[in-house]
């Protein structure tokens, strides 16, 4: 690695393999242990964060990677703590010019820690009551109706069906229907 100016601590991303950022998380917090580099790597971070799914018709919260492929460390760069970042199985490197790495703004990784830190999924929801939808899972799918109830706590969403001619009110999970 070439000799740089000290910069100091900071926020740098590393790339991986994709799939292994927990794996690369891991091996190198055992490494900054056997190794004796707290004093120099802070903190390992594979930032994720929670999105609702629907599967098999039920609500399921997953916790997804906002950057698969990659994962942030806090630390002091020098020459002997970029090498044992940079030999940790599966990191392919660190982002920046050359051999020398780019430390992410603290607004970044600010921005990123609030996205991470938001406990309850937010709901989108850009229907009103009125608005024609048509139903895309459930045992109503692909049928069309209109929005009758919203109740944005709950998530969910009534919906009246036209059923052997009558209107019939449905409801349905915010995820289960889509704007027409």
């Amino acid at each position: 690695m070439p000799k740089q100016v000290q910069q100091g601590r900071n926020w740098y991303v590393l790339h991986t393999y994709a799939g292994y950022e927990e794996a690369v998380a891991r091996n190198l917090k055992q490494r900054i242990e056997s190794m004796s580099m707290e004093d120099k790597i802070f903190s390992v971070l594979v930032p994720t964060e929670k999105k609702i799914k629907i599967k098999n018709g039920k609500r399921q919260t997953v916790e997804e990677k906002i950057y698969p492929g990659y994962v942030l460390v806090e630390m002091v760069v020098t020459d002997d703590s970029w090498y044992v970042v940079r030999n940790t199985p599966r990191v392919t490197g660190f982002i920046g010019a050359g051999t020398i790495p780019t430390p992410i703004s603290p607004e970044e990784i600010q921005s990123l820690q609030k996205r991470m830190g938001v406990e309850e999924p937010k709901f989108k929801v850009d229907v009103v009551v009125g608005d024609a939808v048509k139903i895309t899972d459930g045992p109503f799918k692909d049928f069309d109706g209109k929005v009758s109830e919203i109740d944005e706590k709950r998530g969910k969403i009534k919906v009246l069906v036209p059923i052997f001619g009558r209107e019939t009110p449905v409801e349905l999970d915010f995820l289960q229907i889509k704007k027409l």
